[in-house]
């Protein structure tokens, strides 16, 4: 896959994850406790209202949540996919705000709230754009690095993708051994 698409090299986690490479997820940032991601919606992710199926824009949230909780290049005595251990979900909620159609692009926006031990507090924004309205593209890519996080937890960042926020998406992590 070219660009920015998801793949193995993107982070680890990506290699084998079937489902989000049918989604047609790619990754715009990532970093530490921080991902951004985006993915046009088509017509097999629709339910019969013809809008998002709440199931996608979950999935969706989930990657991002995914990529936020686990380190693509762990440091030393870090949990990681290649040292024994992995992040997981231990509960989420979302919330839908307003639905999103056909050919929107949606972006995910992810970040650490709080880590104490093995566990953790995410926020994951999804907004929907039509395509052109200011969301970054294969060619023109999004600034380098991750977008910055909110200056104060629970509020947004002050870069936010363009578009309207359409779920908000809370995961609750929990470290555990990979078997």
């Amino acid at each position: 896959m070219a660009g920015l698409m998801i793949s193995g090299d993107t982070h680890p986690i990506l290699k084998d994850d079937y489902a989000s490479e049918w989604m047609g997820i790619e990754v715009l940032a990532l970093d530490d406790g921080h991902a951004t991601i985006r993915m046009t919606l088509r017509q097999e992710m629709l339910n019969g209202f013809g809008m998002a199926h709440g199931g996608m824009i979950f999935a969706f949230g989930d990657t991002a949540f995914a990529l936020a909780c686990n380190p693509a290049s762990p440091k030393p005595g870090e949990a990681g996919i290649d040292t024994g251990t992995i992040t997981v979900a231990s509960g989420v909620d979302i919330n839908f705000l307003r639905p999103a159609f056909r050919g929107q692009v949606l972006t995910a926006v992810a970040n650490r709230r709080a880590s104490t031990g093995r566990s953790g507090l995410y926020d994951i924004q999804i907004y929907a754009a039509d395509p052109g309205t200011g969301t970054p593209t294969a060619a023109q890519p999004a600034a380098a690095g991750p977008a910055p996080a909110a200056a104060v937890p629970g509020e947004l960042p002050t870069d936010a993708p363009a578009g309207e926020l359409v779920a908000e998406f809370r995961g609750r992590s929990r470290t555990i051994s990979k078997k």
